[in-house]
């Protein structure tokens, strides 16, 4: 393993009683964004928690930026940001005892750059968190997350609930954020819109396993969606089939190769190129429940 990579996933697998994430290799290079997405159940909070130690994996390694995350937890969790769908922060306190309290807890804290980002958010300093809108305490956990200096950021579903009009703009701060300071990013979430803005790599988990990893501009120009009756998909690879969809019209199916699919697919068949969540949808299979 290598410190040129922020995350790294070799082999990880952690068992429940009804749950197991099985043998999961993924990673995120340094100053790049990854989408961890796949649906309800299927791992990605388990993934998160191993990330930060909350749960012990049963085998395999986790490194941040070439440290294991245990025998070197301390100095991991200094350089990470985590934002959660549900920010942890005391609802009657404001924000700015809050970043007095919190702040010397991290190494590197830097009060100019939280205070940077507070005027850039224009967060309410002197407002108790509990009386903040969503998305107000995502602004909030966001500079709390940059002030310490993380090198990697986790966000487990961070626009969840927020209206599409501000979630377009907390997205456009962030990818103007992470661009300018060349942080490294694990995205979890169910709205795959979100990623068309800003990842660079999709990891997409399905009962507990990786289904694919990859730059998002591979599996989006690459890939593609096959349409048409039996007799005109008879010719498809399975060896390049990634699911597959029956429905009143025809049927869909989703493909790795979209040249060879172009190659063998019968002259009715008509090609498209996916979608994000055309993808997710059709890997999952028909009853997706995408979170």
């Amino acid at each position: 393993m290598t410190p040129d990579y922020a995350l790294e996933f070799r082999g990880v697998s952690k068992r429940y009683r009804r749950f197991t994430l099985n043998d999961v290799s993924f990673s995120i290079p340094r100053g790049y964004v990854c989408g961890l997405v796949g649906p309800n159940g299927a791992g990605k909070t388990t993934i998160i928690k191993l990330i930060m130690n909350l749960v012990r994996r049963d085998s395999g390694e986790i490194k941040i930026f070439g440290l294991d995350n245990r025998r070197d937890e301390v100095a991991v969790k200094s350089r990470i940001g985590f934002v959660y769908d549900s920010p942890g922060f005391w609802e009657d306190r404001t924000l700015e005892t809050q970043r007095r309290v919190l702040g010397p807890f991290y190494p590197a804290w830097n009060d100019r750059t939280f205070d940077r980002l507070a005027a850039e958010f224009e967060l309410p300093m002197r407002q108790a968190f509990g009386k903040l809108s969503r998305g107000t305490k995502m602004k909030f956990a966001l500079a709390m997350a940059l002030a310490h200096d993380a090198d990697l950021l986790i966000f487990d579903e961070p626009t969840a609930g927020l209206d599409p009009v501000f979630r377009r703009e907390f997205l456009q701060r962030l990818s103007a954020l992470l661009q300018d300071e060349g942080k490294s990013v694990l995205f979890s979430t169910h709205i795959t819109s979100d990623l068309d803005r800003i990842a660079d790599y999709i990891t997409f988990i399905n009962r507990g396993e990786v289904a694919c990893s990859l730059p998002r501009t591979e599996l989006l120009d690459t890939w593609a969606i096959v349409r048409g009756d039996e007799p005109a998909l008879r010719g498809l690879a399975p060896a390049i089939v990634r699911g597959r969809r029956a429905g009143r019209f025809g049927t869909e199916v989703l493909v790795s190769d979209a040249r060879e699919a172009a190659r063998t697919a019968g002259p009715s068949a008509v090609i498209d190129r996916p979608s994000l969540e055309d993808v997710m949808v059709l890997m999952v299979g028909e009853d997706v429940d995408a979170a």
